[in-house]
């Protein structure tokens, strides 16, 4: 079971090495293809690198009554405790949860690679970037192996605090606020 401490460390070591060019959409559901570089921690040079897909159902604003919550489908143990100590421990990050989202993995198909985790790093956000102008919703992230879906989480969340103006603003202009 992970500690407070292990959710900080993840959470300070999560780093966007490539964003996708888009936001959370504001009326509809959103997709992003994800590249997750995690370093083992017994063997030197070793990487793993994951990829899958996050599904983030259309926001929807939650009323001050209701507590910000995260649904989670296809998330393992150490996602669902994450969850659960943002819902009551969270602090910055949980007010940032203004949506009522359901976010759904899709399976994780996962490689291992043998080099620096920089070099990796490097090939494969030129190898996204020259792909997101037909896949604008890829991103490449670097987090903690053993944490790896809380360092998920966290750049779905920032994603959440980054789309939130934007959301805001088309639901003021369409009457909804």
């Amino acid at each position: 079971m992970f500690t407070a401490d292990d959710f900080q460390y993840a959470l300070e070591n999560t780093e966007v090495l490539l964003a996708p060019k888009c936001q959370i959409a504001t009326f509809g559901n959103t997709c992003f293809h994800f590249h997750l570089l995690t370093e083992s921690m017994d063997q030197v040079n070793e990487i793993k690198v994951r990829e899958g897909t996050i599904q983030a159902e259309r926001p929807v604003l939650l009323t001050p009554e209701h507590h910000a919550r995260i649904l989670l489908e296809n998330f393992g143990e150490k996602a669902q405790e994450f969850a659960e100590w943002l819902r009551t421990a969270g602090g910055s990050m949980a007010g940032a949860l203004k949506y009522g989202f359901q976010f759904r993995r899709t399976p994780v198909q996962e490689h291992l690679l043998h080099d620096s985790i920089e070099h990796v790093g490097e090939r494969l956000c030129a190898d996204v970037a020259a792909l997101q102008e037909h896949e604008p919703l890829s991103a490449v992230i670097r987090g903690v192996d053993d944490a790896w879906e809380v360092c998920l989480l966290k750049f779905t969340v920032d994603l959440v605090r980054g789309s939130a103006p934007g959301n805001l603003g088309d639901l003021r202009r369409k009457g909804l606020l």
